[in-house]
Parts: C-alpha cells; structure tokens; sequence
C-alpha cells in the first residue's frame, strides 16, 4: 500500500491516506482522461495559478475581455440539432465567460450544514479553496469572475483555462479551478472541473446535454471509475497515482436563459439527498478584471 507525503498538514495527509487505502492505483496512460494539474502543500488559491505558470512553463495571457471556460462550444461535440437548439445566450457565455459577473445565493440541506462548517473549519480557509458560504440567504452575494488563460511558451496556444471566483466584498476565494474538454473511456465528450489541493485534485468530469428549452445541462452521477462523477485524486510518496470515485456524489448544474437572461442552478446530491443548491443570477458587464502575476 502507498503511503501520503508526510511533510503537510496532518488533515491532508489523512485524507490522502483514506484515498490511497480506499481507492484504486491508476496507470498514467490509461487514466490520461482524469489528469490534471495537482495543488502543492502551501496552499492553493491564487499561489497555485505562479505554481502552475513556472511548472509548466506557461505565461498569463493579459488580455482582459472575450475568454471562455471553452475556446468554442464545438469542444462539447453535440450534433448539428442539439446545436441549434442551445441557447445563443448560453453559448456565449460559456466562449466569452469573462465579460460577465455574477451572483450567488446559496440553499443548505440544515442536515448536511455540518459538513459545510468542517470543511470550512479544516480545509477551505487555510488552503484558500472552496469556500462555500455556511448560512442560507435571500440576500445574493456578488461574485468576482477571472478567467486566466496560460499560453504555452513555445506554441503560443491555451493550454490551460483557470476559473478563479472571489467574493467581492471579503477578497475570499471561493473556488479555483482548471477547465477543459475530456474523453471517456465510454468515448463520450465530458467538460472537466479540476479544482487543485494539497498534493492533488478533486476532479468533477460532467456529462453535457442540452435540454428542451435550450439549457446546457451539465451532469456527473456515474457508478464506476471510467464514467463522469467525482473523484479525488494525488500522489503518493513513491510517485505512484491513486484515484478514489465518491460513487454517492453527484451533482447537475443547468445553465438557461430568458428574455436575454442567464441564470444557473447547481445541486450537489449524497446518497440521493440534496445538501446544497447554488442558484446564479449572470450579468453582462461592461468590463473586465484581469488577473495580474
């Protein structure tokens, strides 16, 4: 059995613990679908971004305006009448995600809320990650969006697409994550969210579908290592890659428009029981954040 990088922080390596014990070792080349950029143990939020940049020899595009988590919604594969039916205005956001800003109100399961104070009190606040806000609210709370496209030095092509959300009024990140197209082993075109953390990643790959009425409907419910869900993932001492899928996770996320509005809601499932719903009212803004190095 492997054995997690002890230099860190005692809750980490724990975790990481139960993922080598509970999970599955993976071969590099045939798990290249659930690959991503690992976080280091100092922390994640904006520190991962320079750490990416200097592992991978990347340079931070500057530009501001008209970034995407996709450089062109072909990436998802539809058909031609799946297509025709997305919304314009979904479409748009998804390849220009970067002019718009957002705002977010949060629903708890009061059952499941005490999840919710230990990964705060554990883990979000000291490695600047996923940092879900504990009390339900009428009141929405606004969102910082960046999207941070790292070029290749020597192609000059995107090689990764970071989604870094702040709270605006607190400067707390809530989440940081990287962003692209994937296959599965199913041959079936998934969007992949990798959010980085100490000595690995949690690593959501989303089936997308479009719904009746246009929405994007993005969803990760499968049963087995090979299909979309939810899956940490690190390296042991040795090197060794070790993957643990949390088959009671699953989590839909429908992004739809109206009358030119976008809104968007997430709802995160355990063991069949909804714990969270996100709801995203999205606006056009006349300007853009950049991130700066």
């Amino acid at each position: 059995m492997g054995t997690a990088l002890l230099k860190q922080n005692f809750q980490d390596w724990l975790t990481q613990q139960w993922v080598i014990l509970f999970g599955e070792k993976i071969n590099t080349k045939q798990g290249e679908w659930l690959l991503g950029p690992f976080g280091e143990t100092n922390g994640i939020g904006e520190k991962f971004i320079k750490q990416l940049v200097e592992k991978e020899h990347l340079v931070i595009d500057k530009s501001e305006k008209n970034k995407g988590l996709l450089q062109s919604i072909s990436q998802l594969h539809f058909t031609e009448k799946e297509l025709k039916r997305l919304s314009k205005e979904v479409i748009d956001f998804y390849e220009n995600t970067s002019n718009y800003n957002f705002d977010l109100k949060v629903k708890w399961n009061p059952f499941f809320r005490v999840f919710g104070v230990l990964l705060k009190v554990l883990f979000s606040k000291r490695i600047e990650q996923l940092n879900i806000p504990l009390d339900t609210n009428e009141n929405s709370k606004a969102l910082k969006s960046e999207i941070i496209q790292l070029i290749d030095e020597k192609t000059n092509k995107i090689k990764r697409t970071i989604w870094l959300r702040t709270f605006i009024d607190s400067k707390q990140v809530v989440y940081s994550g990287v962003y692209e197209s994937c296959e599965i082993p199913s041959g079936q075109t998934c969007l992949k969210a990798i959010f980085p953390l100490p000595n690995g990643n949690a690593t959501v790959i989303l089936n997308p579908s479009v719904g009746e009425n246009g929405e994007l409907i993005l969803t990760s419910s499968g049963k087995k290592i090979g299909d979309s869900g939810f899956y940490f993932l690190l390296k042991d001492t040795k090197g060794n890659l070790w993957t643990k899928f949390i088959r009671s996770f699953k989590d839909e996320l429908v992004v739809s428009s109206k009358d030119e509005r976008i809104t968007a809601k997430q709802t995160l499932l355990l063991w069949n029981l909804k714990v969270l719903e996100f709801n995203y009212i999205i606006k056009k803004n006349t300007h853009s954040i950049t991130y700066k190095q």
